[in-house]
């Protein structure tokens, strides 16, 4: 595999996600996209997460190898524990710390493959946590690079170390508010005050002696450039170039990277039908509310308790993914699930609504004719994937990037908030009620409906998305083996591959020179320079030259790109 890509000048590239199914799915997503392009992908994982990946397609499976690392091990981690559904919340910083058990097989792994020349690996692409990766990869002379599954605008929220010392953030009411280097960003793009304390929590060391955001800057110095699964359509406008400019390496959008093929199969693996499209077969088209919260949100019985009478009052047609909070039973049994349910719902809701304790196709099931409406946990894969689906969406953040999520779907007129105890987060069966009627039942449901379809169609531009894949891999085509990104100011460092991009791809924050406002240190001008110069016909125009498609009074500016911008610098 890795020999005939070598032979064919195609890439040879190590995915290394974090132990967890919510990325561990998109890393393999990824992993189809660049061997249906040609190239050779190394997946590293564990030996159970291995055994319960989805098998990959027949016609990719020569390009893509699955590689177990040892099990992790930990002290006061569950024996068998690989990914975080194996272990309660309150362990999962021991899983971390378990990780990090990982780098001596990890470096024994690469040094084996840059022994063997024709496995030699062009990039390691790594996931958040993995802030040990980097220098192994250098001392055998190996790029890295990260993919990150979180929105690009949450990442812009956190900022870097450098932004983060000069500003610093020590309440929790400090993240109520857009942070001071994003001077222009959308005022209501931002944690509520019981969501401030989990961030704030997340600054500092844990059970594993790393904070979150520790690894993660330490990880992001060893990098050369950073992926993002997102894009302009779905994300604030503008927010690739910001994220640019702030972190001082090229923030790469990769598109959502959804499993275009899961959305038409109707088969389980068993061959049959499952049960929970049977029943959406009876039901009227745009009908029902998908419910979903994923699969690590702190539930407890109590907000289980408040949802399922929300639901019931809301008068809605609906289908329940139901998870059981950590520790309730043990996890996929079905033990316990009418004792977690308001005494006699499943009884007044029969007929119209199926709380289904078992696995569920998502995304067939977003694809589904009768399903209108997406209440979800606005994680971001499956807040994409209802928006891919053109689905309004009812919102119920938790945790991480969720509330931030929430709020940028708020302002793109997609769906509305259940509304909260702004100081303990706490919501009751009446505001799930309200939520859903507006989405589904009341007049406003059509205002969402018809965003939720703008966003579809944006979406599903397959010449769109394929061009983000094309761009990615220009990227890592030509920067492999260069090693880590030096210190020097992000226009002088690292220019983007040379190649034609699509310019109805392109809006136009992001191809013109504008004179950013200070974020940290610094004022200079320049373009954006993570984007290759526009061609228009036959004459290619350089981003920093003037074009008609600059602001004027009657053309403002739109976007995160254009609300940073102070003034242009006349050419």
């Amino acid at each position: 595999m890795e020999v005939e890509a070598a032979a064919a000048g195609k890439l040879n590239v190590v995915l290394f996600p974090w132990l967890a199914f919510g990325h561990m799915i998109p890393f393999m997503e990824l992993a189809k996209r660049l061997a249906a392009m040609g190239h050779a992908v190394t997946f590293l994982t564990t030996p159970r997460n291995v055994a319960r990946l989805p098998p990959v397609p027949a016609d990719l499976s020569p390009r893509v190898r699955l590689v177990a690392l040892p099990a992790p091990v930990a002290q006061g981690l569950p024996e068998g524990a690989e990914s975080t559904t194996d272990v309660p919340p309150e362990k999962q910083e021991l899983l971390k710390k378990a990780l990090d058990g990982l780098a001596a097989p990890f470096a024994a792994f690469l040094a084996e493959a840059v022994a063997d020349g024709g496995r030699r690996p062009d990039w390691i692409v790594m996931d958040f946590c993995h802030h040990w990766v980097p220098a192994i990869a250098e001392a055998h002379g190996v790029s890295c690079a990260m993919f990150l599954i979180v929105q690009a605008a949450w990442m812009a929220f956190v900022g870097p170390r450098s932004a983060n010392a000069g500003h610093p953030r020590t309440t929790a009411e400090h993240f109520t508010v857009p942070p001071k280097w994003l001077p222009s960003f959308p005022p209501a793009i931002a944690y509520r005050r019981h969501e401030g304390d989990w961030i704030l929590a997340a600054f500092q060391p844990n059970a594993s002696g790393v904070s979150d955001f520790d690894r993660l800057w330490q990880a992001m110095d060893g990098t050369r450039l950073i992926i993002y699964r997102s894009c302009d359509e779905v994300d604030v406008p503008g927010v690739f170039a910001v994220l640019t400019d702030l972190f001082q390496q090229p923030a790469v959008p990769a598109g959502p990277v959804l499993d275009d093929d899961d959305r038409d199969s109707s088969i389980s693996v068993s061959g049959a039908r499952p049960e929970v499209l049977q029943w959406l077969d009876k039901q009227a088209p745009k009908s029902v509310i998908y419910v979903a919260l994923g699969s690590e949100a702190p539930l407890t019985a109590k907000t289980l308790h408040e949802l399922a009478l929300g639901l019931e009052l809301a008068g809605v047609r609906f289908l329940w993914a139901f998870r059981k909070p950590a520790g309730m039973s043990a996890p996929g049994t079905d033990d316990g699930v009418g004792e977690l349910l308001p005494a006699g719902f499943e009884d007044r809701t029969r007929g119209r609504g199926l709380v289904w304790p078992g696995w569920v196709p998502q995304v067939r099931v977003l694809a589904h004719a009768a399903v209108g409406a997406f209440l979800t946990h606005c994680g971001w894969g499956s807040t994409v994937e209802g928006l891919v689906l053109g689905h309004p969406l009812v919102m119920l953040p938790f945790v991480v990037d969720q509330g931030i999520i929430a709020r940028t779907m708020a302002e793109r007129g997609v769906g509305v908030e259940v509304a909260r105890d702004e100081s303990d987060g706490s919501f009751g069966r009446d505001g799930v009620a309200e939520a859903v009627r507006r989405v589904v039942v009341e007049e406003d449901g059509k205002v969402f409906a018809s965003n939720a379809m703008k966003l579809k169609e944006a979406l599903g531009d397959q010449r769109r998305q394929d061009q983000y894949m094309d761009d990615l891999v220009g990227y890592l085509t030509r920067y492999k083996g260069q090693g880590a990104l030096d210190q020097r100011p992000s226009h002088h460092r690292l220019p983007p591959p040379r190649g034609r991009l699509d310019p109805r791809r392109v809006p136009a924050q992001r191809v013109r020179g504008v004179r950013l406002r200070p974020l940290v240190a610094g004022n200079g001008w320049h373009p954006p320079h993570h984007l290759p110069q526009l061609r228009r016909g036959r004459r290619a125009r350089s981003v920093r030259r003037p074009h008609r498609s600059l602001p004027t009074a009657s053309r403002p500016r739109r976007g995160l790109a254009a609300a940073c911008t102070r003034r242009r610098r006349r050419p």
